[in-house]
């Protein structure tokens, strides 16, 4: 959880740490901080809201959770990144059937891990490496550019699942 005084400590520190590997930092500070938004909210959620739905038709909050975590894996091999990632019918399946409260909570730490291990490792030869993006050409920079706004959206989407089933986010009870 992250208050208004350390988030405004870290905007400060900021330049500071950027001048370290501007390549990898300014990507890494910007999803590292809404991928852990987007973990502290699903441990918030309560195991009991994990299957509502604010509308029929649309993913439970558990689904949205799994999505993302899933999704961001997905694009981590279309990215071009070594490692055992998931199919778009995997994610599918995943959603109807792993979307139980611990389940997505791990999800979301091990994908949160493994972009942030992959981007690292990437360095700038590999994220001007060219990669095929469902038919179309791309570099693995534009899936991790993916990946970050994936990850502002779905975890956008949750903060208002949770503001309509009573949920506070975490890091806003202070305000």
């Amino acid at each position: 959880m992250t208050s208004r005084r350390e988030f405004s400590l870290a905007l400060l520190a900021a330049p500071a740490v950027l001048q370290a590997d501007p390549a990898t930092d300014e990507f890494l500070w910007e999803f590292t901080y809404t991928a852990q938004h987007a973990i502290d909210l699903a441990k918030a959620f309560p195991e009991s809201k994990f299957a509502w739905r604010p509308a029929p038709g649309v993913r439970s909050a558990g689904e949205v959770f799994v999505h993302l975590g899933s999704s961001n894996l997905l694009l981590l091999g279309k990215a071009g990144a070594a490692g055992s990632w998931p199919d778009v019918k995997e994610i599918h399946d995943w959603e109807k059937t792993k979307a139980t409260k611990p389940q997505a909570v791990e999800l979301l730490e091990r994908s949160k891990a493994a972009v942030e291990k992959a981007y690292k490792e990437a360095g700038a030869a590999g994220l001007a490496k060219k990669v095929d993006f469902f038919g179309k050409p791309a570099t693995a920079n534009a899936i991790y550019l993916r990946i970050l706004a994936h990850t502002n959206e779905h975890t956008g989407q949750m903060i208002a699942y949770a503001r309509t089933a009573g949920i506070a986010p975490p890091w806003s009870k202070s305000e």
